[in-house]
């Protein structure tokens, strides 16, 4: 007889804050055996993405909005996700996204395969922190993109 997995809601459950930005991890690839990853992405109101935009070979990014709207540019198109909309985001694609409003945004992110998790995110807050509020170091945060699984984007 197979035993009960242990079921929790919001097994990860973890906030990494990245200046105007939020990150909570809902289910990580270990909560997931490796096939999802969520987590809800928090951007204050005309927050510009400080990391160049980038693409990732490895996964798919689907992302639900839920409050809001932030401004996603994949492949040079531009699309407004806003409540109840979905967007994929296709492996290899170039994006970044922006909040352009005069509001807070919040989206649902959906890695599938959980190809990346927390620690990027931890290390990019870190780096962030480094820079107490001037520009982050772009060389370390290109390296931690790369180590990663994101290609930046050489334009």
């Amino acid at each position: 007889m197979r035993s009960a997995p242990d079921l929790r809601i919001d097994p990860s459950d973890e906030r990494i804050p990245l200046g105007p930005l939020e990150v909570r991890f809902l289910v990580t690839g270990e909560d997931s055996g490796g096939s999802v990853a969520s987590m809800e992405l928090s951007v204050a109101a005309g927050a510009r993405l400080m990391a160049p935009a980038h693409s990732h070979d490895h996964y798919e990014e689907t992302i639900y909005g839920l409050k809001g709207v932030l401004t996603w540019t994949v492949d040079g198109m531009t699309v407004d996700v806003r409540e109840g909309q979905a967007l994929c985001i296709p492996r290899g694609a170039v994006h970044r996204f922006d909040n352009y409003g005069d509001a807070d945004a919040k989206v649902l992110c959906i890695i599938t395969p959980a190809a990346i998790g927390p620690a990027y995110f931890r290390e990019v807050a870190a780096v962030l922190a480094a820079a107490a509020g001037g520009p982050p170091d772009r060389a370390g945060m290109l390296d931690i993109m790369r180590r990663h699984g994101l290609t930046p984007s050489a334009a």
